[in-house]
């Protein structure tokens, strides 16, 4: 049997904790992009900030971006207010009614998988930022209860004690700001917590709770990586074991240790994670970027020369030149692709700011999204390999990547004068080099291999130029991979066990069509007899019953239904369980659906400006395929009321696909639908959709 009934087993995951790779710091390629920020406008008449990220999905890939970073996922204790930081219940991805809401502020589960998902078929590993110091929303006396998959409170799982949190049990080891640390909420002590005995093992319940908690998320995103919040507040000791448990074994990590102190920041790395995760490099963008885009005319170039973590531990750094917290509290306001220029042609792992790039209303892309697209393009095709400084002055710094095609790089901070410099090079004797950001011109090397190279003056950021040989080209195109998400079903979790009453839904899924479709059921069978059996059925975009299957106690754990997705859409895994044991009524089961999802959805935003339902009824919108509901009223997509007649919803669906639609009154038992014919419209390749509609 794969997973105990409740209790995945201890065993199996120590194992994998032990036989897995740990992450190694060392020069890697790729682009990561930090996919949010504060504000980041999200449902109640906005697209919801999950189904923006899938319709932008193909366009990051295309773009050279390589990994995301999601905010995070756990529902808040400020409900659809919440940005993620103020986590509530560990096993609510706005999938519980809780904190006065279903979805968290960025959208439901079923949007959180299907952007994963849509990531996943354009090429892009997902990193979910992780909050693991603290929770928020207790009763006031440290108590966290949560409502179960049937809505019943008090039933979820990983409820937590007074003994759970600090400082009501001593602050736990290796802690880097020790008593001294901010509070953000009920400070979690999984190292001196309580103690409980788990399948006849002593674990701390916090310890044990958020790793298994965290094994879930994973498995149900497939996660490839996380980001974690506030290090400086949790013992480092236990966050490398967190790393080498379970499903989070050997994916990589990036933690916000947010210190000045290059040194420290290093040694947390080194010495206290044992190089299991990388960090942020704050002493680079704090003492470097900040002042040398803000103030170019009094910052000194030469300075840049190795700078920050990087400079000293380039594989275990992730530079940045914006984050959503830096962007409210220390923002660079200008020049600001000059930062960008640095950390996309030096050592290091880079992120890109959201905001920085997207050209959508209140981001900065419009002026920047070009300059940083090329600048990623040079990154990921041209500079690799180690740097050696080439000339440097208080308003000049070139520098040369050494690995493969080699780039040369210079930097002018100068606003009011082009730089002419002549440094030497590795490239070799009368080599012809071409500057890949067209701000200059081609140039050749001498006998000796020096060159002479003009930088532009610094205009909005742009006094850089950045040099290799002749002929490199080539651009990023998608390549369409699959995705196994996990779909955990049990009485306290947030999707109901395989009920012996009726069929329930485990999962939905949006599958590319052509694609193949797995789900592959786990189960736990105790006291099953031969009459025993759980049925899983798959159904299509339509409603159309595709296949189903049967599980007896001859059944294999782990069996497959399968299926070809015949249209690109939302396919719904629904699952019953018959003739059940009194012990075992509402059997749990993990099923494990691999499918390929499509590579854009597309948000679209209905509205009905003069709507005036009757007391008790609200207006629903419904259409031809599952992301609508199929034109069943009692699960139709409910609007949000805006002002007194105006209501509006914003739904994510294929692209290129043709929608039929109408909207519904509805009481919870009375339909009212709309008069006349069904409205239509093809939803475009990319992009968005605003459909307006008048009355109702």
């Amino acid at each position: 049997m794969k997973r105990n009934a409740i209790v995945k087993s201890i065993g199996a995951s120590l194992l994998v904790a032990t036989i897995a790779l740990q992450f190694q710091s060392g020069a890697r390629a790729g682009v990561m992009m930090e996919g949010f920020y504060t504000s980041v406008p999200s449902g109640y008449g906005n697209n919801w900030w999950y189904d923006n990220l899938s319709s932008k999905a193909n366009q990051l890939a295309s773009a050279g971006i390589s990994a995301v970073w999601l905010p995070p996922a756990l529902k808040g204790n400020s409900g659809g207010y919440s940005t993620g930081y103020d986590p509530f219940d560990d096993y609510d991805l706005g999938s519980k009614n809780q904190k006065g809401t279903i979805p968290n502020h960025y959208g439901t589960r079923m949007m959180l998988e299907r952007t994963a998902a849509v990531l996943k078929a354009n090429g892009v590993q997902v990193y979910e930022d992780i909050v693991d110091n603290h929770r928020d929303g207790d009763d006031g006396f440290y108590n966290f209860v949560y409502v179960n998959a049937y809505g019943n409170a008090s039933g979820g799982r990983f409820g937590k004690g007074q003994y759970d949190f600090h400082p009501n049990v001593a602050q736990d080891p290796n802690v880097p700001d020790g008593s001294g640390e901010i509070s953000f909420g009920r400070d979690l002590a999984p190292v001196n917590g309580a103690v409980t005995t788990i399948n006849g093992q002593s674990w701390v319940w916090a310890d044990y709770g958020l790793k298994q908690a965290c094994d879930w998320q994973t498995k149900a995103l497939d996660l490839n990586g996380y980001r974690f919040d506030y290090v400086r507040g949790i013992s480092s000791s236990w966050l490398q074991s967190f790393l080498n448990y379970g499903a989070m074994a050997g994916k990589f990590a990036v933690g916000e240790n947010w210190t000045g102190n290059v040194t420290d920041l290093n040694n947390w790395i080194q010495s206290s994670m044992a190089n299991r995760s990388s960090a942020f490099d704050f002493p680079l963008h704090d003492s470097y970027l900040v002042p040398m885009c803000n103030n170019p005319g009094s910052f000194n170039m030469a300075s840049l020369d190795h700078a920050g973590l990087a400079g000293v531990n380039p594989g275990g750094a992730v530079t940045f030149v914006e984050n959503h917290d830096t962007d409210g509290s220390n923002p660079i306001t200008q020049n600001k692709l000059m930062g960008y220029a640095y950390i996309l042609t030096s050592e290091g792992y880079p992120c890109v700011f959201y905001r920085d790039w997207s050209t959508d209303a209140g981001s900065y892309g419009s002026g920047l999204q070009a300059g940083i697209n090329n600048l990623i393009w040079i990154h990921e095709k041209i500079a690799s390999g180690s740097t050696t400084e080439r000339w440097k002055n208080s308003q000049i710094f070139a520098y040369e990547r050494v690995g493969g095609n080699h780039l040369l790089a210079g930097l002018n901070a100068d606003t009011a004068n082009p730089h002419t410099i002549t440094c030497a090079t590795g490239f070799g004797a009368n080599v012809s080099l071409h500057d890949y950001t067209g701000h200059s011109g081609d140039v050749t090397t001498d006998g000796s291999g020096n060159v002479t190279i003009t930088i532009p003056k610094n205009t909005a950021g742009a006094g850089y130029v950045c040099y290799s040989r002749q002929g490199i080209s080539g651009s990023f195109t998608p390549t369409q991979g699959s995705t196994k998400q996990e779909y955990a079903g049990a009485q306290d979790l947030d999707i109901k066990p395989a009920d012996n009453t009726a069929y329930v839904t485990a999962g939905q899924i949006e599958v590319s069509s052509g694609k193949s479709i797995s789900g592959a059921l786990y189960w736990d069978a105790t006291a099953w007899t031969s009459s025993t059996n759980i049925v899983l059925q798959l159904y299509g975009p339509t409603g159309a019953l595709v296949t189903s299957k049967t599980y007896t106690t001859a059944t294999a754990q782990g069996a497959a239904l399968t299926a070809t997705a015949s249209a690109t859409g939302m396919y719904t895994f629904q699952i019953r369980s018959n003739s059940t044991p009194s012990t075992n009524l509402k059997p749990s089961y993990w099923l494990d659906a691999t499918y390929t999802a499509p590579q854009t959805i597309i948000p679209v935003t209905f509205t009905v400006t003069n709507a005036n339902p009757p007391a008790g009824y609200s207006v629903y919108v419904t259409g031809n395929d599952t992301e609508l509901a199929n034109w069943t009223p009692a699960s139709a997509i409910l609007m949000n009321q805006t002002n007194s007649t105006t209501w509006t919803q914003e739904v994510g669906l294929p692209a290129s696909t043709a929608v039929q639609y109408k909207y519904v009154l509805w009481n919870g038992t009375t339909a009212t639908w709309e008069a006349g014919a069904n409205k239509s419209f093809t939803t475009p390749a990319s992009g968005s959709v605003a459909r307006s509609d008048g009355n109702f």
